[in-house]
């Protein structure tokens, strides 16, 4: 619709011609296109969430609370049973406190490696294409390949680790590495660390190259060291990226399965034992799939606060203008 105006014109004596506007539409029919079209963007990503998400999530807490073993067409209803059995079991804390010395040696040596290789490469010039292909190689390759290199590699008898060892002089620690209780956890553990050291030096590779090299130099200038000039001038600078991927390895510790499962089966005698391989062993070997049911929710139950935390002090810091 629009709107009639009148124009005058100086001098004439005849009625002036008149000129018709547009209405303005106004901010609210903008404002509604903007939602339209912010609905439309967002809808995909909603529906593979309450898809992939929502729906185990919901399902999850279905089986939770039944007494579920993959047959029986009418289980029966046994409320928070499962949850009052799973911290009764002695084999649930076990596994949790395996679970625990997996996240907190799994992610501070990951960030520690991946961080020094990242600052080793900032300022390499020649070769530095090559080495970050090969240190970001065994991030990329499947999780079974590198369980089953590592086993050979762990071998007690042909295996390059003791063989390494006997050619050095030092045969008395030789020992079968996957086959000890004593020592199954941390030669599964030291090979995930192995496997993700690549993909934290990737990403702080990425965020030292928006690193203030100004700042550097003028730290130079007032005779800081070099561990002076990461503490205080680098860090702060990256900080939330290292916020982020200390979120992305720490939960990784709460939900890892897939590479003790690979190579100990959680064993010898559950030593290597994880939340993630016990609630398998239960839902898929012994039909206790309600229980293993349970086990998965107390995971998701430890991760998801500690994720959050960790994502609000991420934003607090990129607010706050530390971040690159």
């Amino acid at each position: 619709m629009a709107v009639t105006t009148v124009v005058p014109r100086p001098g004439a004596t005849r009625p002036a011609r008149r000129v018709d506007r547009p209405r303005s539409t106004g901010p609210r029919v903008t404002r509604r296109a903007q939602a339209r079209l912010g609905i439309l963007m967002v809808a995909p990503l909603m529906v593979v969430t309450i898809v992939f998400f929502v729906v185990p999530l919901v399902s999850s807490i279905y089986y939770s609370l039944i007494d579920y073993d993959g047959i029986s067409a009418t289980p029966a209803f046994v409320g928070l049973g499962n949850f009052i059995e799973m911290f009764s079991d002695p084999e649930v804390w076990h596994a949790l406190g395996n679970n625990l010395i997996w996240i907190v040696l799994g992610t501070a040596a990951p960030l520690l490696l991946g961080l020094a290789f990242a600052l080793l490469l900032w300022t390499v010039k020649r070769g530095s294409r090559f080495y970050r292909l090969a240190l970001f190689f065994p991030y990329v390759m499947p999780g079974v390949a590198i369980g089953i290199t590592w086993g050979w590699i762990y071998d007690p008898i042909d295996g390059w680790l003791n063989v390494g060892l006997r050619a050095i002089g030092l045969g008395g620690l030789a020992t079968g590495w996957l086959g000890q209780p004593s020592t199954a956890l941390l030669a599964v553990l030291a090979t995930a660390i192995w496997g993700a050291c690549g993909f934290v030096m990737i990403i702080f590779l990425s965020a030292l190259q928006n690193v203030d090299q100004e700042l550097i130099d003028a730290a130079r200038l007032d005779r800081a060291n070099t561990l002076q000039r990461i503490q205080h001038v680098v860090l702060p600078q990256i900080m939330p990226v290292f916020i982020m991927v200390t979120t992305v390895t720490l939960v990784g510790g709460f939900s890892v399965f897939d590479i003790v499962f690979i190579m100990t089966q959680a064993g010898p005698a559950n030593a290597s034992n994880v939340l993630g391989t016990y609630a398998f062993t239960n839902a898929f070997q012994l039909n206790q799939i309600s229980y293993g049911t349970a086990i998965a929710l107390l995971i998701t139950a430890l991760s998801i606060p500690c994720a959050v935390a960790l994502n609000r002090l991420q934003r607090r810091l990129s607010i706050e203008g530390m971040g690159s």
